[in-house]
């Protein structure tokens, strides 16, 4: 999909300007709403509440700080990681010790683990629904590749004939996200590599050795470097075989990870997590966020929000604000500029569609549990 979207997508790309990266950001955000599970008022609120920590640290043109309670580690504005790792690590850890039965667990000797024949045809449909799942939202700037697991997770479990099985092996609910895992982490260089925008933080970093390397992501790219361009595709099936050929001799010892008891795992995930969040600015304020956004997510999950809009806000807001200023300066303060340009017109309006289809009552009774799954 990469080596068939990215060179018409990238001719395309040479028409962009700031007001469409600003509708193309709108549109991802949108789409990621009506995606949402539950109430769309909540994801709603999720996505500017994300929007909101994005503006914390300098501002982007003047570098006067906003929001950063006269704390100086905050002026960089507040780390992914410790947002990522809170509302999604330890607040899960939390929910978790609600219920004594998660509490210990244990696991029987696990035998057989080549998929045999009858694995093969229940993964068949699984894994095309997946790949095809994560294939299209790895292209969404900023959560594709949050959203495509749990998105192929709760439509598999939609499709299951007996939906008790999953969360206790049913192997669709494995087949599926990781299908579109893999999916959504490789087409997520198509807005790298044809518009120039990371679809993630870690395509922030990539975009950062590029630009070490004396390379500019965008448009040109293909044309200016094509041997980065299919070198990168080309790494991505060796990347494939080479995780199945160190995944499946050491599959035995993940398993053996599943007897420690949980209340010896999850304080070890929690320091884990605290080490390697310390370790990227070596910052001990970034191990309180940690803390701080734990408590945050499990209050947000108690009261029926997803923090996975909160994520992708938060990720998108400072794209989000920039090309809207650039945009804003170029058109000299004539907001018309997004509706009057044929490109960023078409792209908002497919996110206002995308957010009207998701409230009509229809749609709204059947909304599908995109990010999480109820207890």
């Amino acid at each position: 999909l990469l080596a068939v979207a990215a060179p018409p997508l990238s001719r395309v790309a040479l028409k962009f300007g700031a007001p469409e990266y600003f509708a193309l950001i709108v549109l991802g955000l949108l789409v990621s709403i009506s995606l949402a599970h539950g109430s769309v008022i909540k994801a709603l609120a999720m996505i500017v509440l994300g929007l909101l920590l994005g503006t914390v640290g300098q501002d982007i043109y003047t570098g006067t700080p906003r929001f950063t309670l006269g704390q100086l580690e905050l002026y960089q504005g507040i780390n992914f990681v410790s947002i990522a790792v809170g509302v999604f690590g330890v607040a899960e850890i939390f929910r978790n010790l609600e219920n004594e039965t998660t509490r210990e667990v244990g696991v029987k000797k696990v035998s057989g683990l080549w998929l045999t024949k009858a694995d093969f045809k229940r993964i068949a449909a699984p894994v095309v629904r997946g790949t095809v799942l994560g294939s299209l939202l790895g292209v969404l700037p900023g959560g594709g590749h949050v959203l495509s697991s749990f998105a192929s997770y709760s439509l598999e479990k939609n499709f299951a004939k007996d939906k008790s099985e999953f969360g206790h092996g049913a192997i669709e609910g494995v087949a599926g996200p990781e299908s579109a895992n893999n999916a959504a982490a490789q087409t997520s260089f198509i807005p790298l590599l044809t518009l120039g925008i990371p679809a993630h933080p870690v395509m922030a970093l990539i975009v950062g050795a590029f630009i070490l390397q004396g390379i500019t992501p965008g448009p040109n790219v293909i044309n200016t470097q094509p041997a980065l361009f299919w070198g990168i595709i080309a790494s991505m099936w060796i990347g494939n075989v080479l995780l199945v050929i160190l995944n499946l001799p050491l599959i035995g010892l993940w398993v053996k990870m599943l007897t420690i008891p949980y209340r010896v795992l999850f304080p070890a995930i929690v320091l884990f997590a605290a080490i390697g969040c310390y370790s990227i600015n070596n910052n001990p304020f970034d191990v309180y966020a940690i803390g701080v956004f734990g408590i945050l997510g499990y209050v947000l999950i108690r009261l029926g929000c997803e923090p996975a809009p909160l994520l992708l806000g938060f990720v998108l807001g400072p794209l989000l604000e920039e090309h809207l200023r650039r945009a804003m300066i170029i058109s000299r303060g004539d907001p018309t500029v997004f509706v009057s340009r044929p490109i960023s017109a078409t792209l908002l309006a497919l996110g206002l569609a995308a957010v009207i289809v998701a409230l009509l009552p229809a749609i709204r009774a059947k909304r599908k549990e995109v990010f999480v799954e109820d207890d």
